[in-house]
């Protein structure tokens, strides 16, 4: 997405305690705790975000391994840098030792670890499907169907990539009325052609100043709204929240 965008003021999504979901609740849930053991983080109604803190974050391949990468607090873009927590290593009192999370970098779905000291945990119960054959889009809360749309989708030349990941920015474009409409969720996902565009070809969900387009395979990879429909979806969609995108 070329385009200089404004940041939005605040973190939208509420901090909440780290997830109790690596069989941590309750006493019955503390004896099955075995130190250095990976749990799933996350159901089909419920996901984890992490976000990182003051400090920054250093992302390793493993657990006490090569770092990958050192993350800031705020991206390029100056929004809050956050991955999406997919597993969980705890000890054996059941306390958090290592977070599993997706990375917003290249190659598409990259997987490191991070410390849980260096992120805060934020809960997300909403979700975006994007089914690229019927040029739809669906946005959950929990397991209700409240928004569906047409879209316009990736051409056969510069295709929508597939695959899972997540709301990794929250941008407003400084021209409301320019190619990416009043407001762009950006994904954690790169297009898989356009290596050479500013900040790696990344793909977002944004509005559109070419209506014609939607439910036609036009766009650069990105997946255009309808302004009107964007501007509900942007109002609903916390960072953090999962992308689903479907052949």
């Amino acid at each position: 997405m070329r385009v200089k965008l404004a940041p939005v003021v605040g973190v939208a999504v509420a901090l909440v305690a780290a997830p109790a979901s690596a069989s941590a609740a309750g006493e019955s849930g503390r004896a099955l705790c075995r130190g250095g053991v990976l749990h799933p983080v996350g159901t089909a109604a419920t996901a984890y975000a992490a976000i990182v803190g003051r400090s920054g974050a250093d992302a390793y391949a493993r657990p006490g391994g090569r770092r990958l990468a050192h993350f800031r607090r705020l991206n390029v873009n100056s929004y809050p840098t956050t991955f999406s927590i997919v597993g969980a290593i705890v000890t054996r009192t059941c306390g958090m030792s290592w977070y599993r999370v997706k990375l917003p970098v290249r190659p598409n779905g990259r997987i490191g670890y991070v410390r849980p000291r260096d992120v805060f945990v934020a809960r997300v119960r909403t979700r975006i499907e994007i089914d690229l054959s019927a040029r739809k889009l669906s946005f959950y809360k929990g397991r209700r169907l409240v928004l569906r749309t047409p879209v316009a989708v990736g051409s056969p030349a510069t295709p929508t990539p597939i695959g899972r990941f997540y709301v990794n920015q929250r941008l407003v474009p400084a021209n409301p009325g320019g190619a990416y409409g009043p407001a762009a969720l950006g994904v954690s996902a790169f297009s898989d052609v356009l290596t050479g565009w500013t900040q790696g070809g990344p793909i977002g969900i944004h509005g559109t100043n070419a209506p014609w387009s939607i439910g036609r395979a036009v766009s650069n990879g990105c997946i255009r709204v309808p302004n009107s429909t964007l501007k509900r979806l942007f109002a609903a969609t916390p960072g953090g929240t999962p992308v689903v995108i479907h052949p």
